[in-house]
């Protein structure tokens, strides 16, 4: 159905300032950067980590003209706009989905569990969706504010919902079960994960299972509810299922064939058997709980093992590769709905490097609309989202090309882009490939990216975006973030993070060297960016591209002031104060030199003091950190003086930040806790690992007794063996130190210890008695393998770890 905004009004309970009282509302946003269609869109000014209402004039910039608020001053401001006032902006959007899904009759599963909520949802989708029109959650928009997102898409077209449902304390399931209103639930599985805001497992699983209060059917595993009695479980019907204990789906034979799983059951009194095309463990966990829904859903078992055989991976993130002539390629080729294309296309928006944008987008299927309105909706959507050019692949799109008012070219399928493409120009441009599975287009990403090194860098951007939000939230209002991607981002990438940075409002960014920052300049990166150690030879390019200088010392003041040309004023500088680094930096001696110059000179702006703290994470040495931050105080206080604008205060880096709150200034700058480090919090709680450092296995050899391995036969094996050569050396980061058995790494789940020297371009591993192929995955470190332990095996700091690996490792970023 169609919502006016003022019916809307009537529905969240608001107070109404409606100057367009008809305006239909047609989208949802909580994020004023990611507008589709601006006109049709009701922003919510959710209080979160950030205040929602500072966004509104960023949303109201975007075309925006509907607002839900708590704070009804924003009405008078924006007289052309309509403005919703309510008590919670969170409850408003929340009630607003729950009324939506009231007025529908459909089956909806919803699922919960502690992983494999979101394959689940996606497998599902593709085993039901011949047989219904499904709506489902998009990506896994599963928290308090993505499952309102997400129903908030169902309309009178649709038969199936299947939407998740994730939450991390108590009280946060009844809201979500309000929302989703499910008829099946299916409950995956219980452990550890978000265990912190629960006293017990059970307490966890009672919350979760609230979900569930008045399903038709409830599909569960006897081994992840066993805390509760029987009478506790909901749902009117239950279907059990279980590899050990009695069950409606009772699995009594697995056998692993050819990276695919055969499974045999008893069901209904006899033996079915199904085939999950995969290997993993938790994809056959994953795939039981889908045959038990088929099942429980009235699906034969013949219908269903022909089904489950069919089930194709499912891709949940998005690659960042470099590709051929200079272009950056998004490698989203798995998978295109509406949804996805506009979480990708946001995504493309925040690549800065290349000016021009191309999408390389498949006919989308079973959206439950007419060829005509979906793409005349995804030539709206590209305009907004300033595509510059568009390649269709595909019948149906091509038979709508006429609607594109953007650069075009159409081909009937994959085969005839591939033939068509040397003579297709690519250079200097970010390519999104967005395609609908059956079109193979992972061809396509193939032949636009570089050939990777088979020793790759994944850089989990999520995770970095979640590291940077777990510091903002202990931040006080109005405190500023200052962004360290010094040393290549520690390592992690060059405009890669810095665009994600950007994208997320980071006030600051620093960098070691002008030549970092003018890279990123050239790469399309706007925010001002600090250059902590500037060089007479650089002051030219630094003035170019509005590089701010970190002025430490009297000389490098005048030397900066004699370059600059007469007609620059107030050229923003940043004053670093020596309080004990005893590195660089103006110390109290200094500062009557330092005044008189800057009272004599209008070319240089101070804009922030700043000073670097010794032992931040360390308790032993608390109190001469309380006298640095004493004495920077001390220090900044003449210097303040001079301006009648005040100069920015920054102290905290990223330990500071969890252990100084009271120092927290005007800015904060974080470092290495945005990659997920933190010497001040145990074991890094509350940061999610954001690289993982993967190669593969280059060839096996079986040893005899008293054979060595490796230059001057450092590796002995008394008893013989198997060695396994990989592809990583110490021209790729990877230490000498780690050689001869004090390193580590994971091959299948397994420790494997180095053996013998490190050589320049690989290294051998001892894998005997473990059953390891040619091509397997070798885990250098990960979120379990981590770069602390890798660290501590050779005596070092996981900053080291990290920004160590070379630049031959090809570094790929994920966004999901």
């Amino acid at each position: 159905m169609n919502y006016t905004i003022a019916h809307i009004a009537e529905i969240i309970g608001a107070k109404a300032f409606l100057p367009q009282p008809e305006q239909v509302i047609s989208q949802l946003l909580t994020d004023s950067r990611t507008v589709i269609d601006a006109e049709g869109s009701l922003f919510f000014a959710l209080m979160a980590q950030r205040n929602g209402h500072d966004f509104i004039p960023a949303a109201h910039e975007n075309g925006v003209r509907n607002f839900v608020v708590f704070d009804d001053s924003f009405a008078t401001g924006y007289p052309d706009s309509n403005f919703l006032v309510v008590n919670d902006v969170l409850q408003a959007l929340q009630s607003l989905a729950a009324f939506n899904r009231k007025q529908h009759e459909l089956k909806v599963i919803g699922i919960t569990g502690s992983n494999g909520k979101t394959i689940v949802k996606e497998w599902l989708y593709q085993l039901l969706a011949s047989d219904f029109n499904i709506v489902r959650s998009p990506k896994s928009f599963n928290s308090q504010i993505g499952v309102p997102l997400s129903i908030w898409q169902i309309n009178e077209n649709h038969e199936l919902g299947i939407f998740e449902a994730g939450i991390s304390t108590r009280e946060e399931m009844v809201p979500l079960a309000n929302i989703i209103a499910p008829t099946i639930g299916i409950l995956t599985n219980i452990n550890e994960a978000h265990a912190e805001g629960f006293d017990s497992k059970t307490e966890k699983l009672r919350e979760k299972l609230k979900l569930f209060e008045g399903v038709d059917q409830f599909i569960y595993a006897p081994e992840y509810i066993a805390d509760l009695p029987f009478a506790e479980l909901p749902g009117k019907n239950k279907f059990s299922w279980s590899l050990s204990a009695p069950a409606d789906l009772h699995i009594s034979f697995i056998e692993p064939i050819e990276g695919r799983n055969y499974i045999r059951a008893t069901y209904q009194e006899r033996e079915i058997e199904c085939l999950i095309p995969f290997s993993d463990q938790a994809s056959v966990e994953n795939g039981i709980i889908c045959w038990a829904t088929l099942l429980a859903m009235g699906y034969s078992p013949e219908e269903a093992d022909k089904r489950l055989e069919k089930l194709s991976p499912i891709s949940m993130r998005l690659e960042l590769i470099n590709g051929i002539e200079n272009c950056s390629v998004i490698d989203d080729s798995y998978s295109a709905d509406t949804s996805s294309l506009a979480i990708a296309l946001d995504f493309l928006n925040q690549q800065n490097q290349h000016p021009k944008k191309t999408l390389i987008l498949s006919d989308l299927f079973e959206t439950g609309k007419s060829s005509a309105v979906l793409y005349t909706e995804i030539a709206a959507l590209l305009e907004q989202k300033n595509v510059n050019r568009l390649i269709g692949i595909g019948e149906h799109i091509s038979e709508h090309e006429k609607l594109f008012n953007l650069e075009t070219t159409f081909f009937d399928s994959t085969q005839a882009f591939i033939d068509a493409l040397p003579g297709i120009h690519f250079a200097n441009e970010t390519i999104l490939v967005k395609g609908a599975r059956r079109f193979g287009f992972d061809r396509i990403s193939k032949l636009l990216t570089q050939k990777i090194h088979d020793t790759v860098l994944e850089i989990n951007l999520n995770a970095l975006a979640a590291n940077l939000q777990f510091y903002r939230s202990k931040l006080a209002p109005k405190v500023k973030v200052m962004a360290m991607v010094k040393a290549f981002s520690y390592g992690s990438g060059s405009f890669e993070i810095a665009n994600l940075l950007q994208y997320q409002k980071v006030d600051y960014l620093a960098v070691a060297y002008a030549d970092e920052g003018i890279a990123l300049r050239k790469n399309g990166i706007s925010t001002p960016i600090m250059v902590m150690s500037p060089e007479p030879s650089a002051f030219e390019a630094m003035i170019k591209h509005q590089l701010e200088p970190e002025i430490y010392s009297n000389q490098i003041l005048n030397s900066f002031l004699n370059f600059l040309p007469a007609y620059i004023k107030e050229f923003p500088i940043h004053l670093k104060l020596d309080t004990g680094m005893h590195r660089l930096g103006f110390e109290a001696k200094d500062l009557p030199t330092l005044f008189h110059t800057l009272k004599e000179n209008q070319q240089v702006k101070v804009v922030s003091v700043f000073t670097h703290l010794v032992a931040s994470d360390n308790a032993l040495h608390d109190e001469f950190t309380a006298t640095q931050l004493s004495t920077f105080e001390a220090l900044y206080q003449p210097i303040s003086q001079m301006f009648d604008e005040k100069p920015l205060r920054h102290v905290l880096n990223t330990s500071g930040i969890s252990r100084w709150p009271q120092a927290q200034f005007d800015m904060v700058r974080i470092g290495i806790g945005l990659y997920g480090f933190d010497g001040a919090l145990t074991a890094n709680k509350g940061l999610q690992t954001v690289a993982v450092l993967k190669t593969t296995i280059t060839q096996i050899k079986n040893l005899a007794p008293g054979e060595t391995v490796g230059y001057n036969r450092n590796g002995l094996m008394p008893n013989g063996g198997s060695i396994a050569t990989v592809k990583i050396g110490y021209a790729d980061g990877y230490s000498r130190s780690f050689g001869n058995g004090v390193g580590q790494m994971v091959i299948n789940g397994q420790l494997v210890p180095t053996i013998g020297s490190i050589c320049m371009d690989m290294c051998m591993l001892d894998v005997s008695g473990l059953k390891v192929n040619v091509g397997d995955e070798v885990i250098v470190f990960d979120a379990t393998h981590t770069i602390v332990t890798l660290a501590e095996q050779i005596g070092t700091i996981p900053y080291e770890i990290l920004t160590n690996i070379s630049q031959r490792v090809k570094r790929v970023y994920y966004y999901e």
